[in-house]
């Protein structure tokens, strides 16, 4: 759904500089070279981008507000 706040791994906040990425990505650049830039260096806080799935645009239609 969302990129989690802090790896899972490691525990580094990774979540603020998710937006950047995904606009590297979506203007034509390389992901490596995006998350290069970005300062991303460990392993385990890269897959955490390279691995999200973006959900929330399937999800959403199914979320409605519910009366009791």
């Amino acid at each position: 759904m969302l990129i989690p706040v802090r790896c899972w791994s490691c525990g580094k906040v990774i979540a603020h500089v998710y937006e950047q990425y995904k606009e590297a990505v979506e203007a034509g650049g390389d992901s490596d070279q995006a998350l290069d830039d970005l300062g991303l260096e460990r392993y385990c806080c890269r897959r955490m981008f390279v691995g999200h799935v973006d959900l929330v645009d399937e999800v959403a239609p199914f979320s409605i507000a519910r009366e009791i």
